[in-house]
């Protein structure tokens, strides 16, 4: 059997499944998202190349875009670590076939760069290869220049396969990785160590002398190779599965002292077990940790020193995870939501579990942030405000809202470009979140200074949580009043 044939399978198999059609509408959605942001793409890679010429004196727009490559690819690994489902396929289905091993096995390695969505970023470079790079060398420099890029990514999507299937499992590999991605950032933005200047050199090796492509197909075969390696030791399913007899995840193991909170730290205890054992609510809280990166961009550009965009970025940091984790916060025991209702759970209490396990998100990520301290005292101001401002008015934001869901989430759902769950009403909820904060904060700089503004969220964030137990008792009467609607509309979804 080929390897097309299976591609023509799965992809049969995605239109003819239920699910293709329960969410067409969202995915309409999407479709027309993605449609704008490549448009966008297309004209940043028309007009990037006279921005780069004018950004800097010294090197031309190839050797600039070469110097920040390594950033960018360990950026995208990250990512890409995070978010890439690891594709799969029904072994057994096929192991009674005479197919070979090395077939299914290339399949799996081969189906994730057929994916159209990974050469987005070639909407960039082609047309900044075309009218910069071959402006400044020549066609043969930009037609290898796009060629080395599409390796690249075939790289990073092999080496991310890679690392999540052997240290995927493993919490302590992000925590590693994303301290050394912000350790080199750290070292490159103090000047202690220049990774850009390290980065130009061998990406102007790569594109300007002949064959360079060879040596970037070299790597990406290599990365290949490992996924390969690893597929030879652990083919069969059995070899999987042998860590869910090791016992107690590393990561939720640990969790038996919050038994002696009663109730709500049992319940505390199931949600964060829940958010780390399926992929679509671990991938959220590895993508909200890429996110806090934004300051690296935010705060150190001129473009972005306008106060509404320091106070959407401070949003973005200080709440990324609650916010994101928020939108669902209830669907995600969607599927055994009539067994909370039928236990001796009260209302008040399930809804305070749901508050806390928020703000905990909330104050994770602000002790995670405090890195950004070192920038100077505006941005200590920003994000003391932000993170009050996200406890005391966003935490409930998502809770009393939360009860408007009555979609069904399928948590053993695919991580990566995943609507399942999402509607209309999980965007609206965005609105008054993220735009209220930053058109205050617009309006009321024509008046007042940018330390006054921050007091002034700050303090309507402290309020909030000075209310705490006000803002449970109205959360608590509209999940009461929505409990049961909510119920019929996650059995409708099964």
């Amino acid at each position: 059997m080929l390897i097309t044939d299976l591609l023509k399978q799965e992809f049969r198999k995605g239109f003819r499944s239920q699910t293709f059609y329960r969410g067409l509408a969202v995915k309409i959605l999407m479709g027309f998202m993605t449609v704008y942001f490549a448009v966008l793409f297309l004209m940043l890679g028309f007009v990037l190349g006279e921005a780069l010429d004018e950004a800097h004196d010294t090197y031309n727009p190839l050797e600039l875009i070469n110097g920040a490559s390594l950033y960018i690819i360990l950026g995208a690994l990250l990512l890409r670590f995070m978010m890439q489902s690891l594709q799969t396929i029904n072994l057994q289905t096929y192991q009674t076939l005479p197919v070979k091993r090395s077939t299914l096995i290339n399949f799996l390695l081969l189906k994730p760069i057929s994916g159209a969505i990974n050469y987005m970023t070639l909407l960039v470079i082609i047309p900044f290869a075309v009218k910069s790079v071959a402006a400044w060398y020549s066609g043969g420099v930009a037609f290898q220049f796009v060629l080395n890029c599409i390796l690249i990514i075939w790289m990073n999507i092999w080496l991310a396969s890679y690392l999540k299937r052997r240290f995927g499992a493993d919490f302590k590999t992000l925590v590693v990785i994303f301290i050394i991605f912000t350790g080199l950032a750290a070292l490159e933005y103090f000047k202690v160590f220049s990774l850009f200047n390290v980065s130009m050199s061998l990406f102007n090796f790569l594109t300007i002398i002949p064959f360079g492509w060879l040596i970037t197909l070299v790597f990406a075969g290599l990365a290949y190779g490992l996924n390969r390696i690893f597929f030879s030791k652990n083919y069969y399913s059995e070899k999987f599965n042998e860590k869910l007899n090791r016992g107690e995840n590393e990561v939720t193991g640990g969790l038996s002292f919050l038994e002696r909170y009663g109730t709500i730290g049992e319940l505390l205890q199931l949600q964060i077990r829940l958010i780390f054992r399926h992929k679509r609510t671990k991938s959220l809280i590895y993508l909200s940790a890429f996110f806090m990166l934004y300051g690296l961009l935010f705060y150190t550009s001129d473009l972005y020193s306008g106060i509404s965009w320091l106070i959407f970025c401070g949003l973005i940091i200080t709440g990324m995870a609650s916010i994101t984790y928020g939108q669902w916060v209830i669907s995600w025991e969607s599927g055994y939501f009539d067994a909370i209702l039928t236990k001796n759970i009260p209302s008040e209490t399930y809804i305070k579990a749901n508050y806390y396990l928020l703000i905990a998100f909330n104050i994770l990520s602000f002790l995670i942030s405090m890195p950004y301290f070192l920038m100077g005292t505006k941005i200590i101001y920003l994000h003391t405000a932000m993170f009050l401002y996200n406890t005391g008015v966003n935490v409930f934001l998502l809770v009393f809202m939360a009860s408007f869901n009555t979609k069904r989430v399928d948590l053993m759902a695919k991580s990566t470009f995943n609507y399942q769950g999402t509607t209309y009403k999980s965007f609206l909820i965005i609105l008054p979140i993220m735009a209220f904060p930053v058109l205050f904060a617009g309006v009321m700089s024509i008046f007042f200074s940018y330390n006054t503004i921050m007091l002034m969220l700050g303090l309507i964030g402290l309020a909030g949580i000075l209310l705490l137990s006000y803002q449970i008792k109205l959360s608590t009467r509209q999940f009461n009043r929505r409990k049961y609607a909510m119920a019929e509309g996650f059995r409708e979804n099964k």
